[in-house]
């Protein structure tokens, strides 16, 4: 069966993102040639769930969205259409969209963000596994990737890797 995957970047205090939206602090561990195990999760993958301010964030750095080899579907209140054949906005319930990706076949299913989408998903008890990429710096500030009020959940530490620039990334499953 297909799993719901996320896999994110935090700061050593927790945040996603200062309290503006800024990421530009993960850029500090961009090193040539490294990916922190990116690409080899994106073939594990054929369908991507994000937030509407997640996806707008990613239009916003200039470059080609990268995901449109796979369906996607941007998370919001407000309607709108793409372009794009792959590309679906979606405000209907969550657990309705998660149920019937889970139940196709296919690839696993990417979560890559922002922290109100992670946190109705983890709420809703709907995420197999979680992958985050700690990196090295204390915001002191700003976008938490966990908020309070969630129901406690069990996890299973499946791996844990650090790399020269500090960032580790460990990987949970759900239990």
């Amino acid at each position: 069966m297909r799993k719901v995957i996320v896999y994110i970047a935090a700061s050593v205090d927790g945040y996603i993102a200062r309290p503006d939206g800024n990421i530009d602090w993960l850029s500090m561990v961009e090193t040539p040639g490294e990916d922190y195990g990116y690409q080899a999760f994106t073939e594990t993958i054929d369908t991507v769930i994000m937030g509407r301010k997640t996806y707008e964030k990613v239009l916003s750095f200039g470059i080609p969205y990268p995901h449109t080899d796979k369906q996607n579907y941007i998370i919001t209140q407000t309607l709108s259409q793409s372009t794009d054949k792959n590309i679906q906005f979606y405000a209907g319930d969550l657990t309705a969209l998660i149920t019937q990706l889970k139940q196709q076949e296919g690839k696993n299913i990417f979560i890559d963000g922002g922290a109100q989408l992670v946190h109705s998903l983890l709420e809703f008890g709907l995420i197999d596994e979680i992958i985050v990429s700690t990196v090295p710096v204390m915001l002191g500030g700003g976008i938490r990737l966990f908020r309070e009020g969630l129901p406690e959940q069990k996890l299973k530490l499946m791996q844990v890797q650090s790399f020269k620039s500090g960032l580790v990334q460990v990987h949970y499953t759900k239990l």
